[in-house]
Parts: C-alpha cells; sequence; structure tokens
C-alpha cells in the first residue's frame, strides 16, 4: 500500500458559454483532489472552453460552482494541462493508452505504471454509449474500453474509478472489460443529467446536480476518512437529481463497500523519520555526511571529513 501512487483524470468535454457549468463540475473536482493532496504534477486537466475568459463572463477570470461566490474555482493556482481545441478524442486517447508524439511535454503524459490508482471524472454531453467532444466528434464506450485495455496491457494502472456525469452516464461504461476498473454514472440509460440552478448574475447554469451533491459529500472526506464508495453511491438520491445513478463494479476485485474513497481521491504520501544515525560511504576524496536525528525530530546535517592514514 505505501508503494501506491494517485493520479486523476479530469475532462470537460463541452465548448461555448453555456455549457459552463461543465467546466465547474471539473473544476469542482480538480478542487476536491487537490485539497486531499494530490499535486498537479499528478492531474491531467483538461477544460475544452475558458469560459473564465469569455467575454460573455459579468466575472473576467473567475468561475464559480454556487450563487454566493465564495470561491472562485479559476484562481491562481490551477494548472490547465489541455484546453480549448487541444481535448479531443484522439488526445484523450493519447492520454490514456500512452502513445503521445516525441515532443509532447511531461504535464500532457499520465505517466503512472502498474501501482498508480487512477481517477478518471468526466463531464459533457452525452447519449446511449457515447459522448461529445467540442460538440462535433464522439468517443464511443468502446473506444474507452479498448484505451483501458492497452494500459492494462502496458501494465499502467493498478485500479481505475471512471465517475462520468452526463445525460444517460451509465451507458459509457457498459463496454468496459479490463480488470480492476470500477465505473459510476450520474444517470442510467435514457435518462438526462440535469443542471442544480442558475446563477443570474452570471447568467447561465453554474453546476450539475451531480457534483453539487457529490461535492457535499467531499467536505467529509480526509485524507485518513474511512469513507467508502458503497458509503459515497449511498449519498444521492434519486428524488434530488431526476435520474438514478448506476455503478458498475463487476471488473473490480475488491467489494465497493471495502474500497476507501481515499484509495483514489487523496495523496498517498507520508512523512518518514530517521531515528538512527546513517553513515553514508566516503567518496574518492575521502569525504563523507553522516546524517543524525536531531532532538526536535528533524535531521540534522554533519559533515565528517575522514582522512586516509599516513
Amino acid at each position: 500500500e505505501a508503494e501506491r501512487n494517485n493520479w486523476a483524470v479530469l475532462v470537460d468535454t463541452s465548448r461555448y458559454w453555456y455549457n459552463y457549468r461543465h467546466v465547474s463540475n471539473t473544476l469542482s473536482f480538480y478542487h476536491t483532489v487537490k485539497r486531499l493532496g494530490i499535486p498537479d504534477s499528478q492531474i491531467i486537466l483538461m477544460l475544452a472552453e475558458d469560459v473564465a475568459c469569455n467575454p460573455r463572463n459579468s466575472m473576467p477570470g473567475m468561475v464559480f460552482n454556487d450563487d454566493t461566490h465564495r470561491l472562485n474555482l479559476y484562481g491562481e493556482q490551477v494548472e490547465v494541462d489541455y484546453r480549448g481545441g487541444e481535448v479531443t478524442v484522439t488526445n484523450f486517447l493519447r492520454l490514456l493508452s500512452g502513445r503521445h508524439p516525441p515532443n509532447t511535454p511531461r504535464n500532457k503524459r499520465l505517466l503512472t505504471d502498474s501501482m498508480s490508482n487512477v481517477l478518471i471524472f468526466i463531464t459533457g454531453h452525452s447519449g446511449d454509449e457515447f459522448i461529445k467532444f467540442q460538440d462535433w466528434e464522439e468517443i464511443t464506450s468502446n473506444d474507452i474500453a479498448d484505451a483501458f485495455q492497452q494500459m492494462h496491457k502496458q501494465r499502467r494502472y493498478r485500479k481505475v474509478f471512471w465517475i462520468s456525469d452526463t445525460c444517460q452516464a451509465s451507458t459509457l461504461q457498459n463496454q468496459f472489460y479490463s480488470p480492476e476498473i470500477i465505473g459510476y454514472g450520474s444517470s442510467a440509460k435514457g435518462e438526462s443529467s440535469y443542471s442544480h440552478h442558475v446563477d443570474h448574475k452570471i447568467g447561465v447554469a453554474i453546476i450539475d446536480r451531480f457534483t453539487y451533491y457529490a461535492l457535499d459529500y467531499f467536505k467529509k472526506l480526509s485524507t485518513t476518512s474511512s469513507l467508502t464508495i458503497t458509503d459515497f453511491t449511498g449519498w444521492f438520491s434519486p428524488k434530488q437529481l431526476n435520474s438514478h445513478p448506476e455503478l458498475r463494479a463487476d471488473l473490480f476485485a475488491a467489494p465497493a463497500g471495502e474500497t476507501r474513497l481515499t484509495e483514489f481521491f487523496a495523496s498517498t504520501g507520508r512523512m518518514r523519520f530517521q531515528s538512527k544515525v546513517l553513515d553514508l560511504q566516503a567518496d574518492g576524496g575521502g569525504n563523507a555526511t553522516t546524517w543524525a536525528a536531531g532532538g526536535d525530530g528533524g535531521l540534522a546535517r554533519i559533515e565528517a571529513l575522514l582522512s586516509s592514514s599516513g
């Protein structure tokens, strides 16, 4: 467990101002995993529409998920890895499969390994077993399933938690067939995924219902929380959502009730303290460095000079 490393892939597939809520959905998940310790170096953030800089935005440079405007989701600490026209089906599949052009920068690569737990959140407009990108191309459940199979063969993940907030969301996970993938969709086949409320100052709906109630639940999470995936899925009320979220867990070895949310949402970093003196081997010049535990629990550095006899 100590070797596990967590990654997050957060995808808004929709362009245009009226899809503001999809950007807000994605940034809301981004702030959750950041709060729980996953660093930007292990988060891939894809935003198809830059609503913060849209000329229709009455609050330029800002994105909000509630009408009190308490938190600007698009603050200085947000690192967007794919934006605008870069958010395409091709780039999403390249990200999952790891098949990039040679000059692709590190921040656009999913550098996972066999010990990586990967959270994937995707939001936008979709139908039965497909989701649209940029309102002009689409990716199917089969496409995503085959990309996951490539990841599995390449030993690029340990476990995957797929979450989708979109219409007919659960159908996106229908064709998955690779092991250790668990999926949760905000709506069943034939159902829509609805917005929660309109911000009249901004002029559009600013968050979807599923993400709104998910965020309410995430407030309970800390890095040491014992809350499970079953606890999370049990939180949602079909009456509140106007849809029936569905969990697919048949490919996942562990019971959802025994799988903690922090296995995907939180950092795995731990502080380790050394209480004994460590003598490092001398280099060719006879210099060595000794490290010892200080009285306050920190590490005190002691330089020692080892001179050869004669």
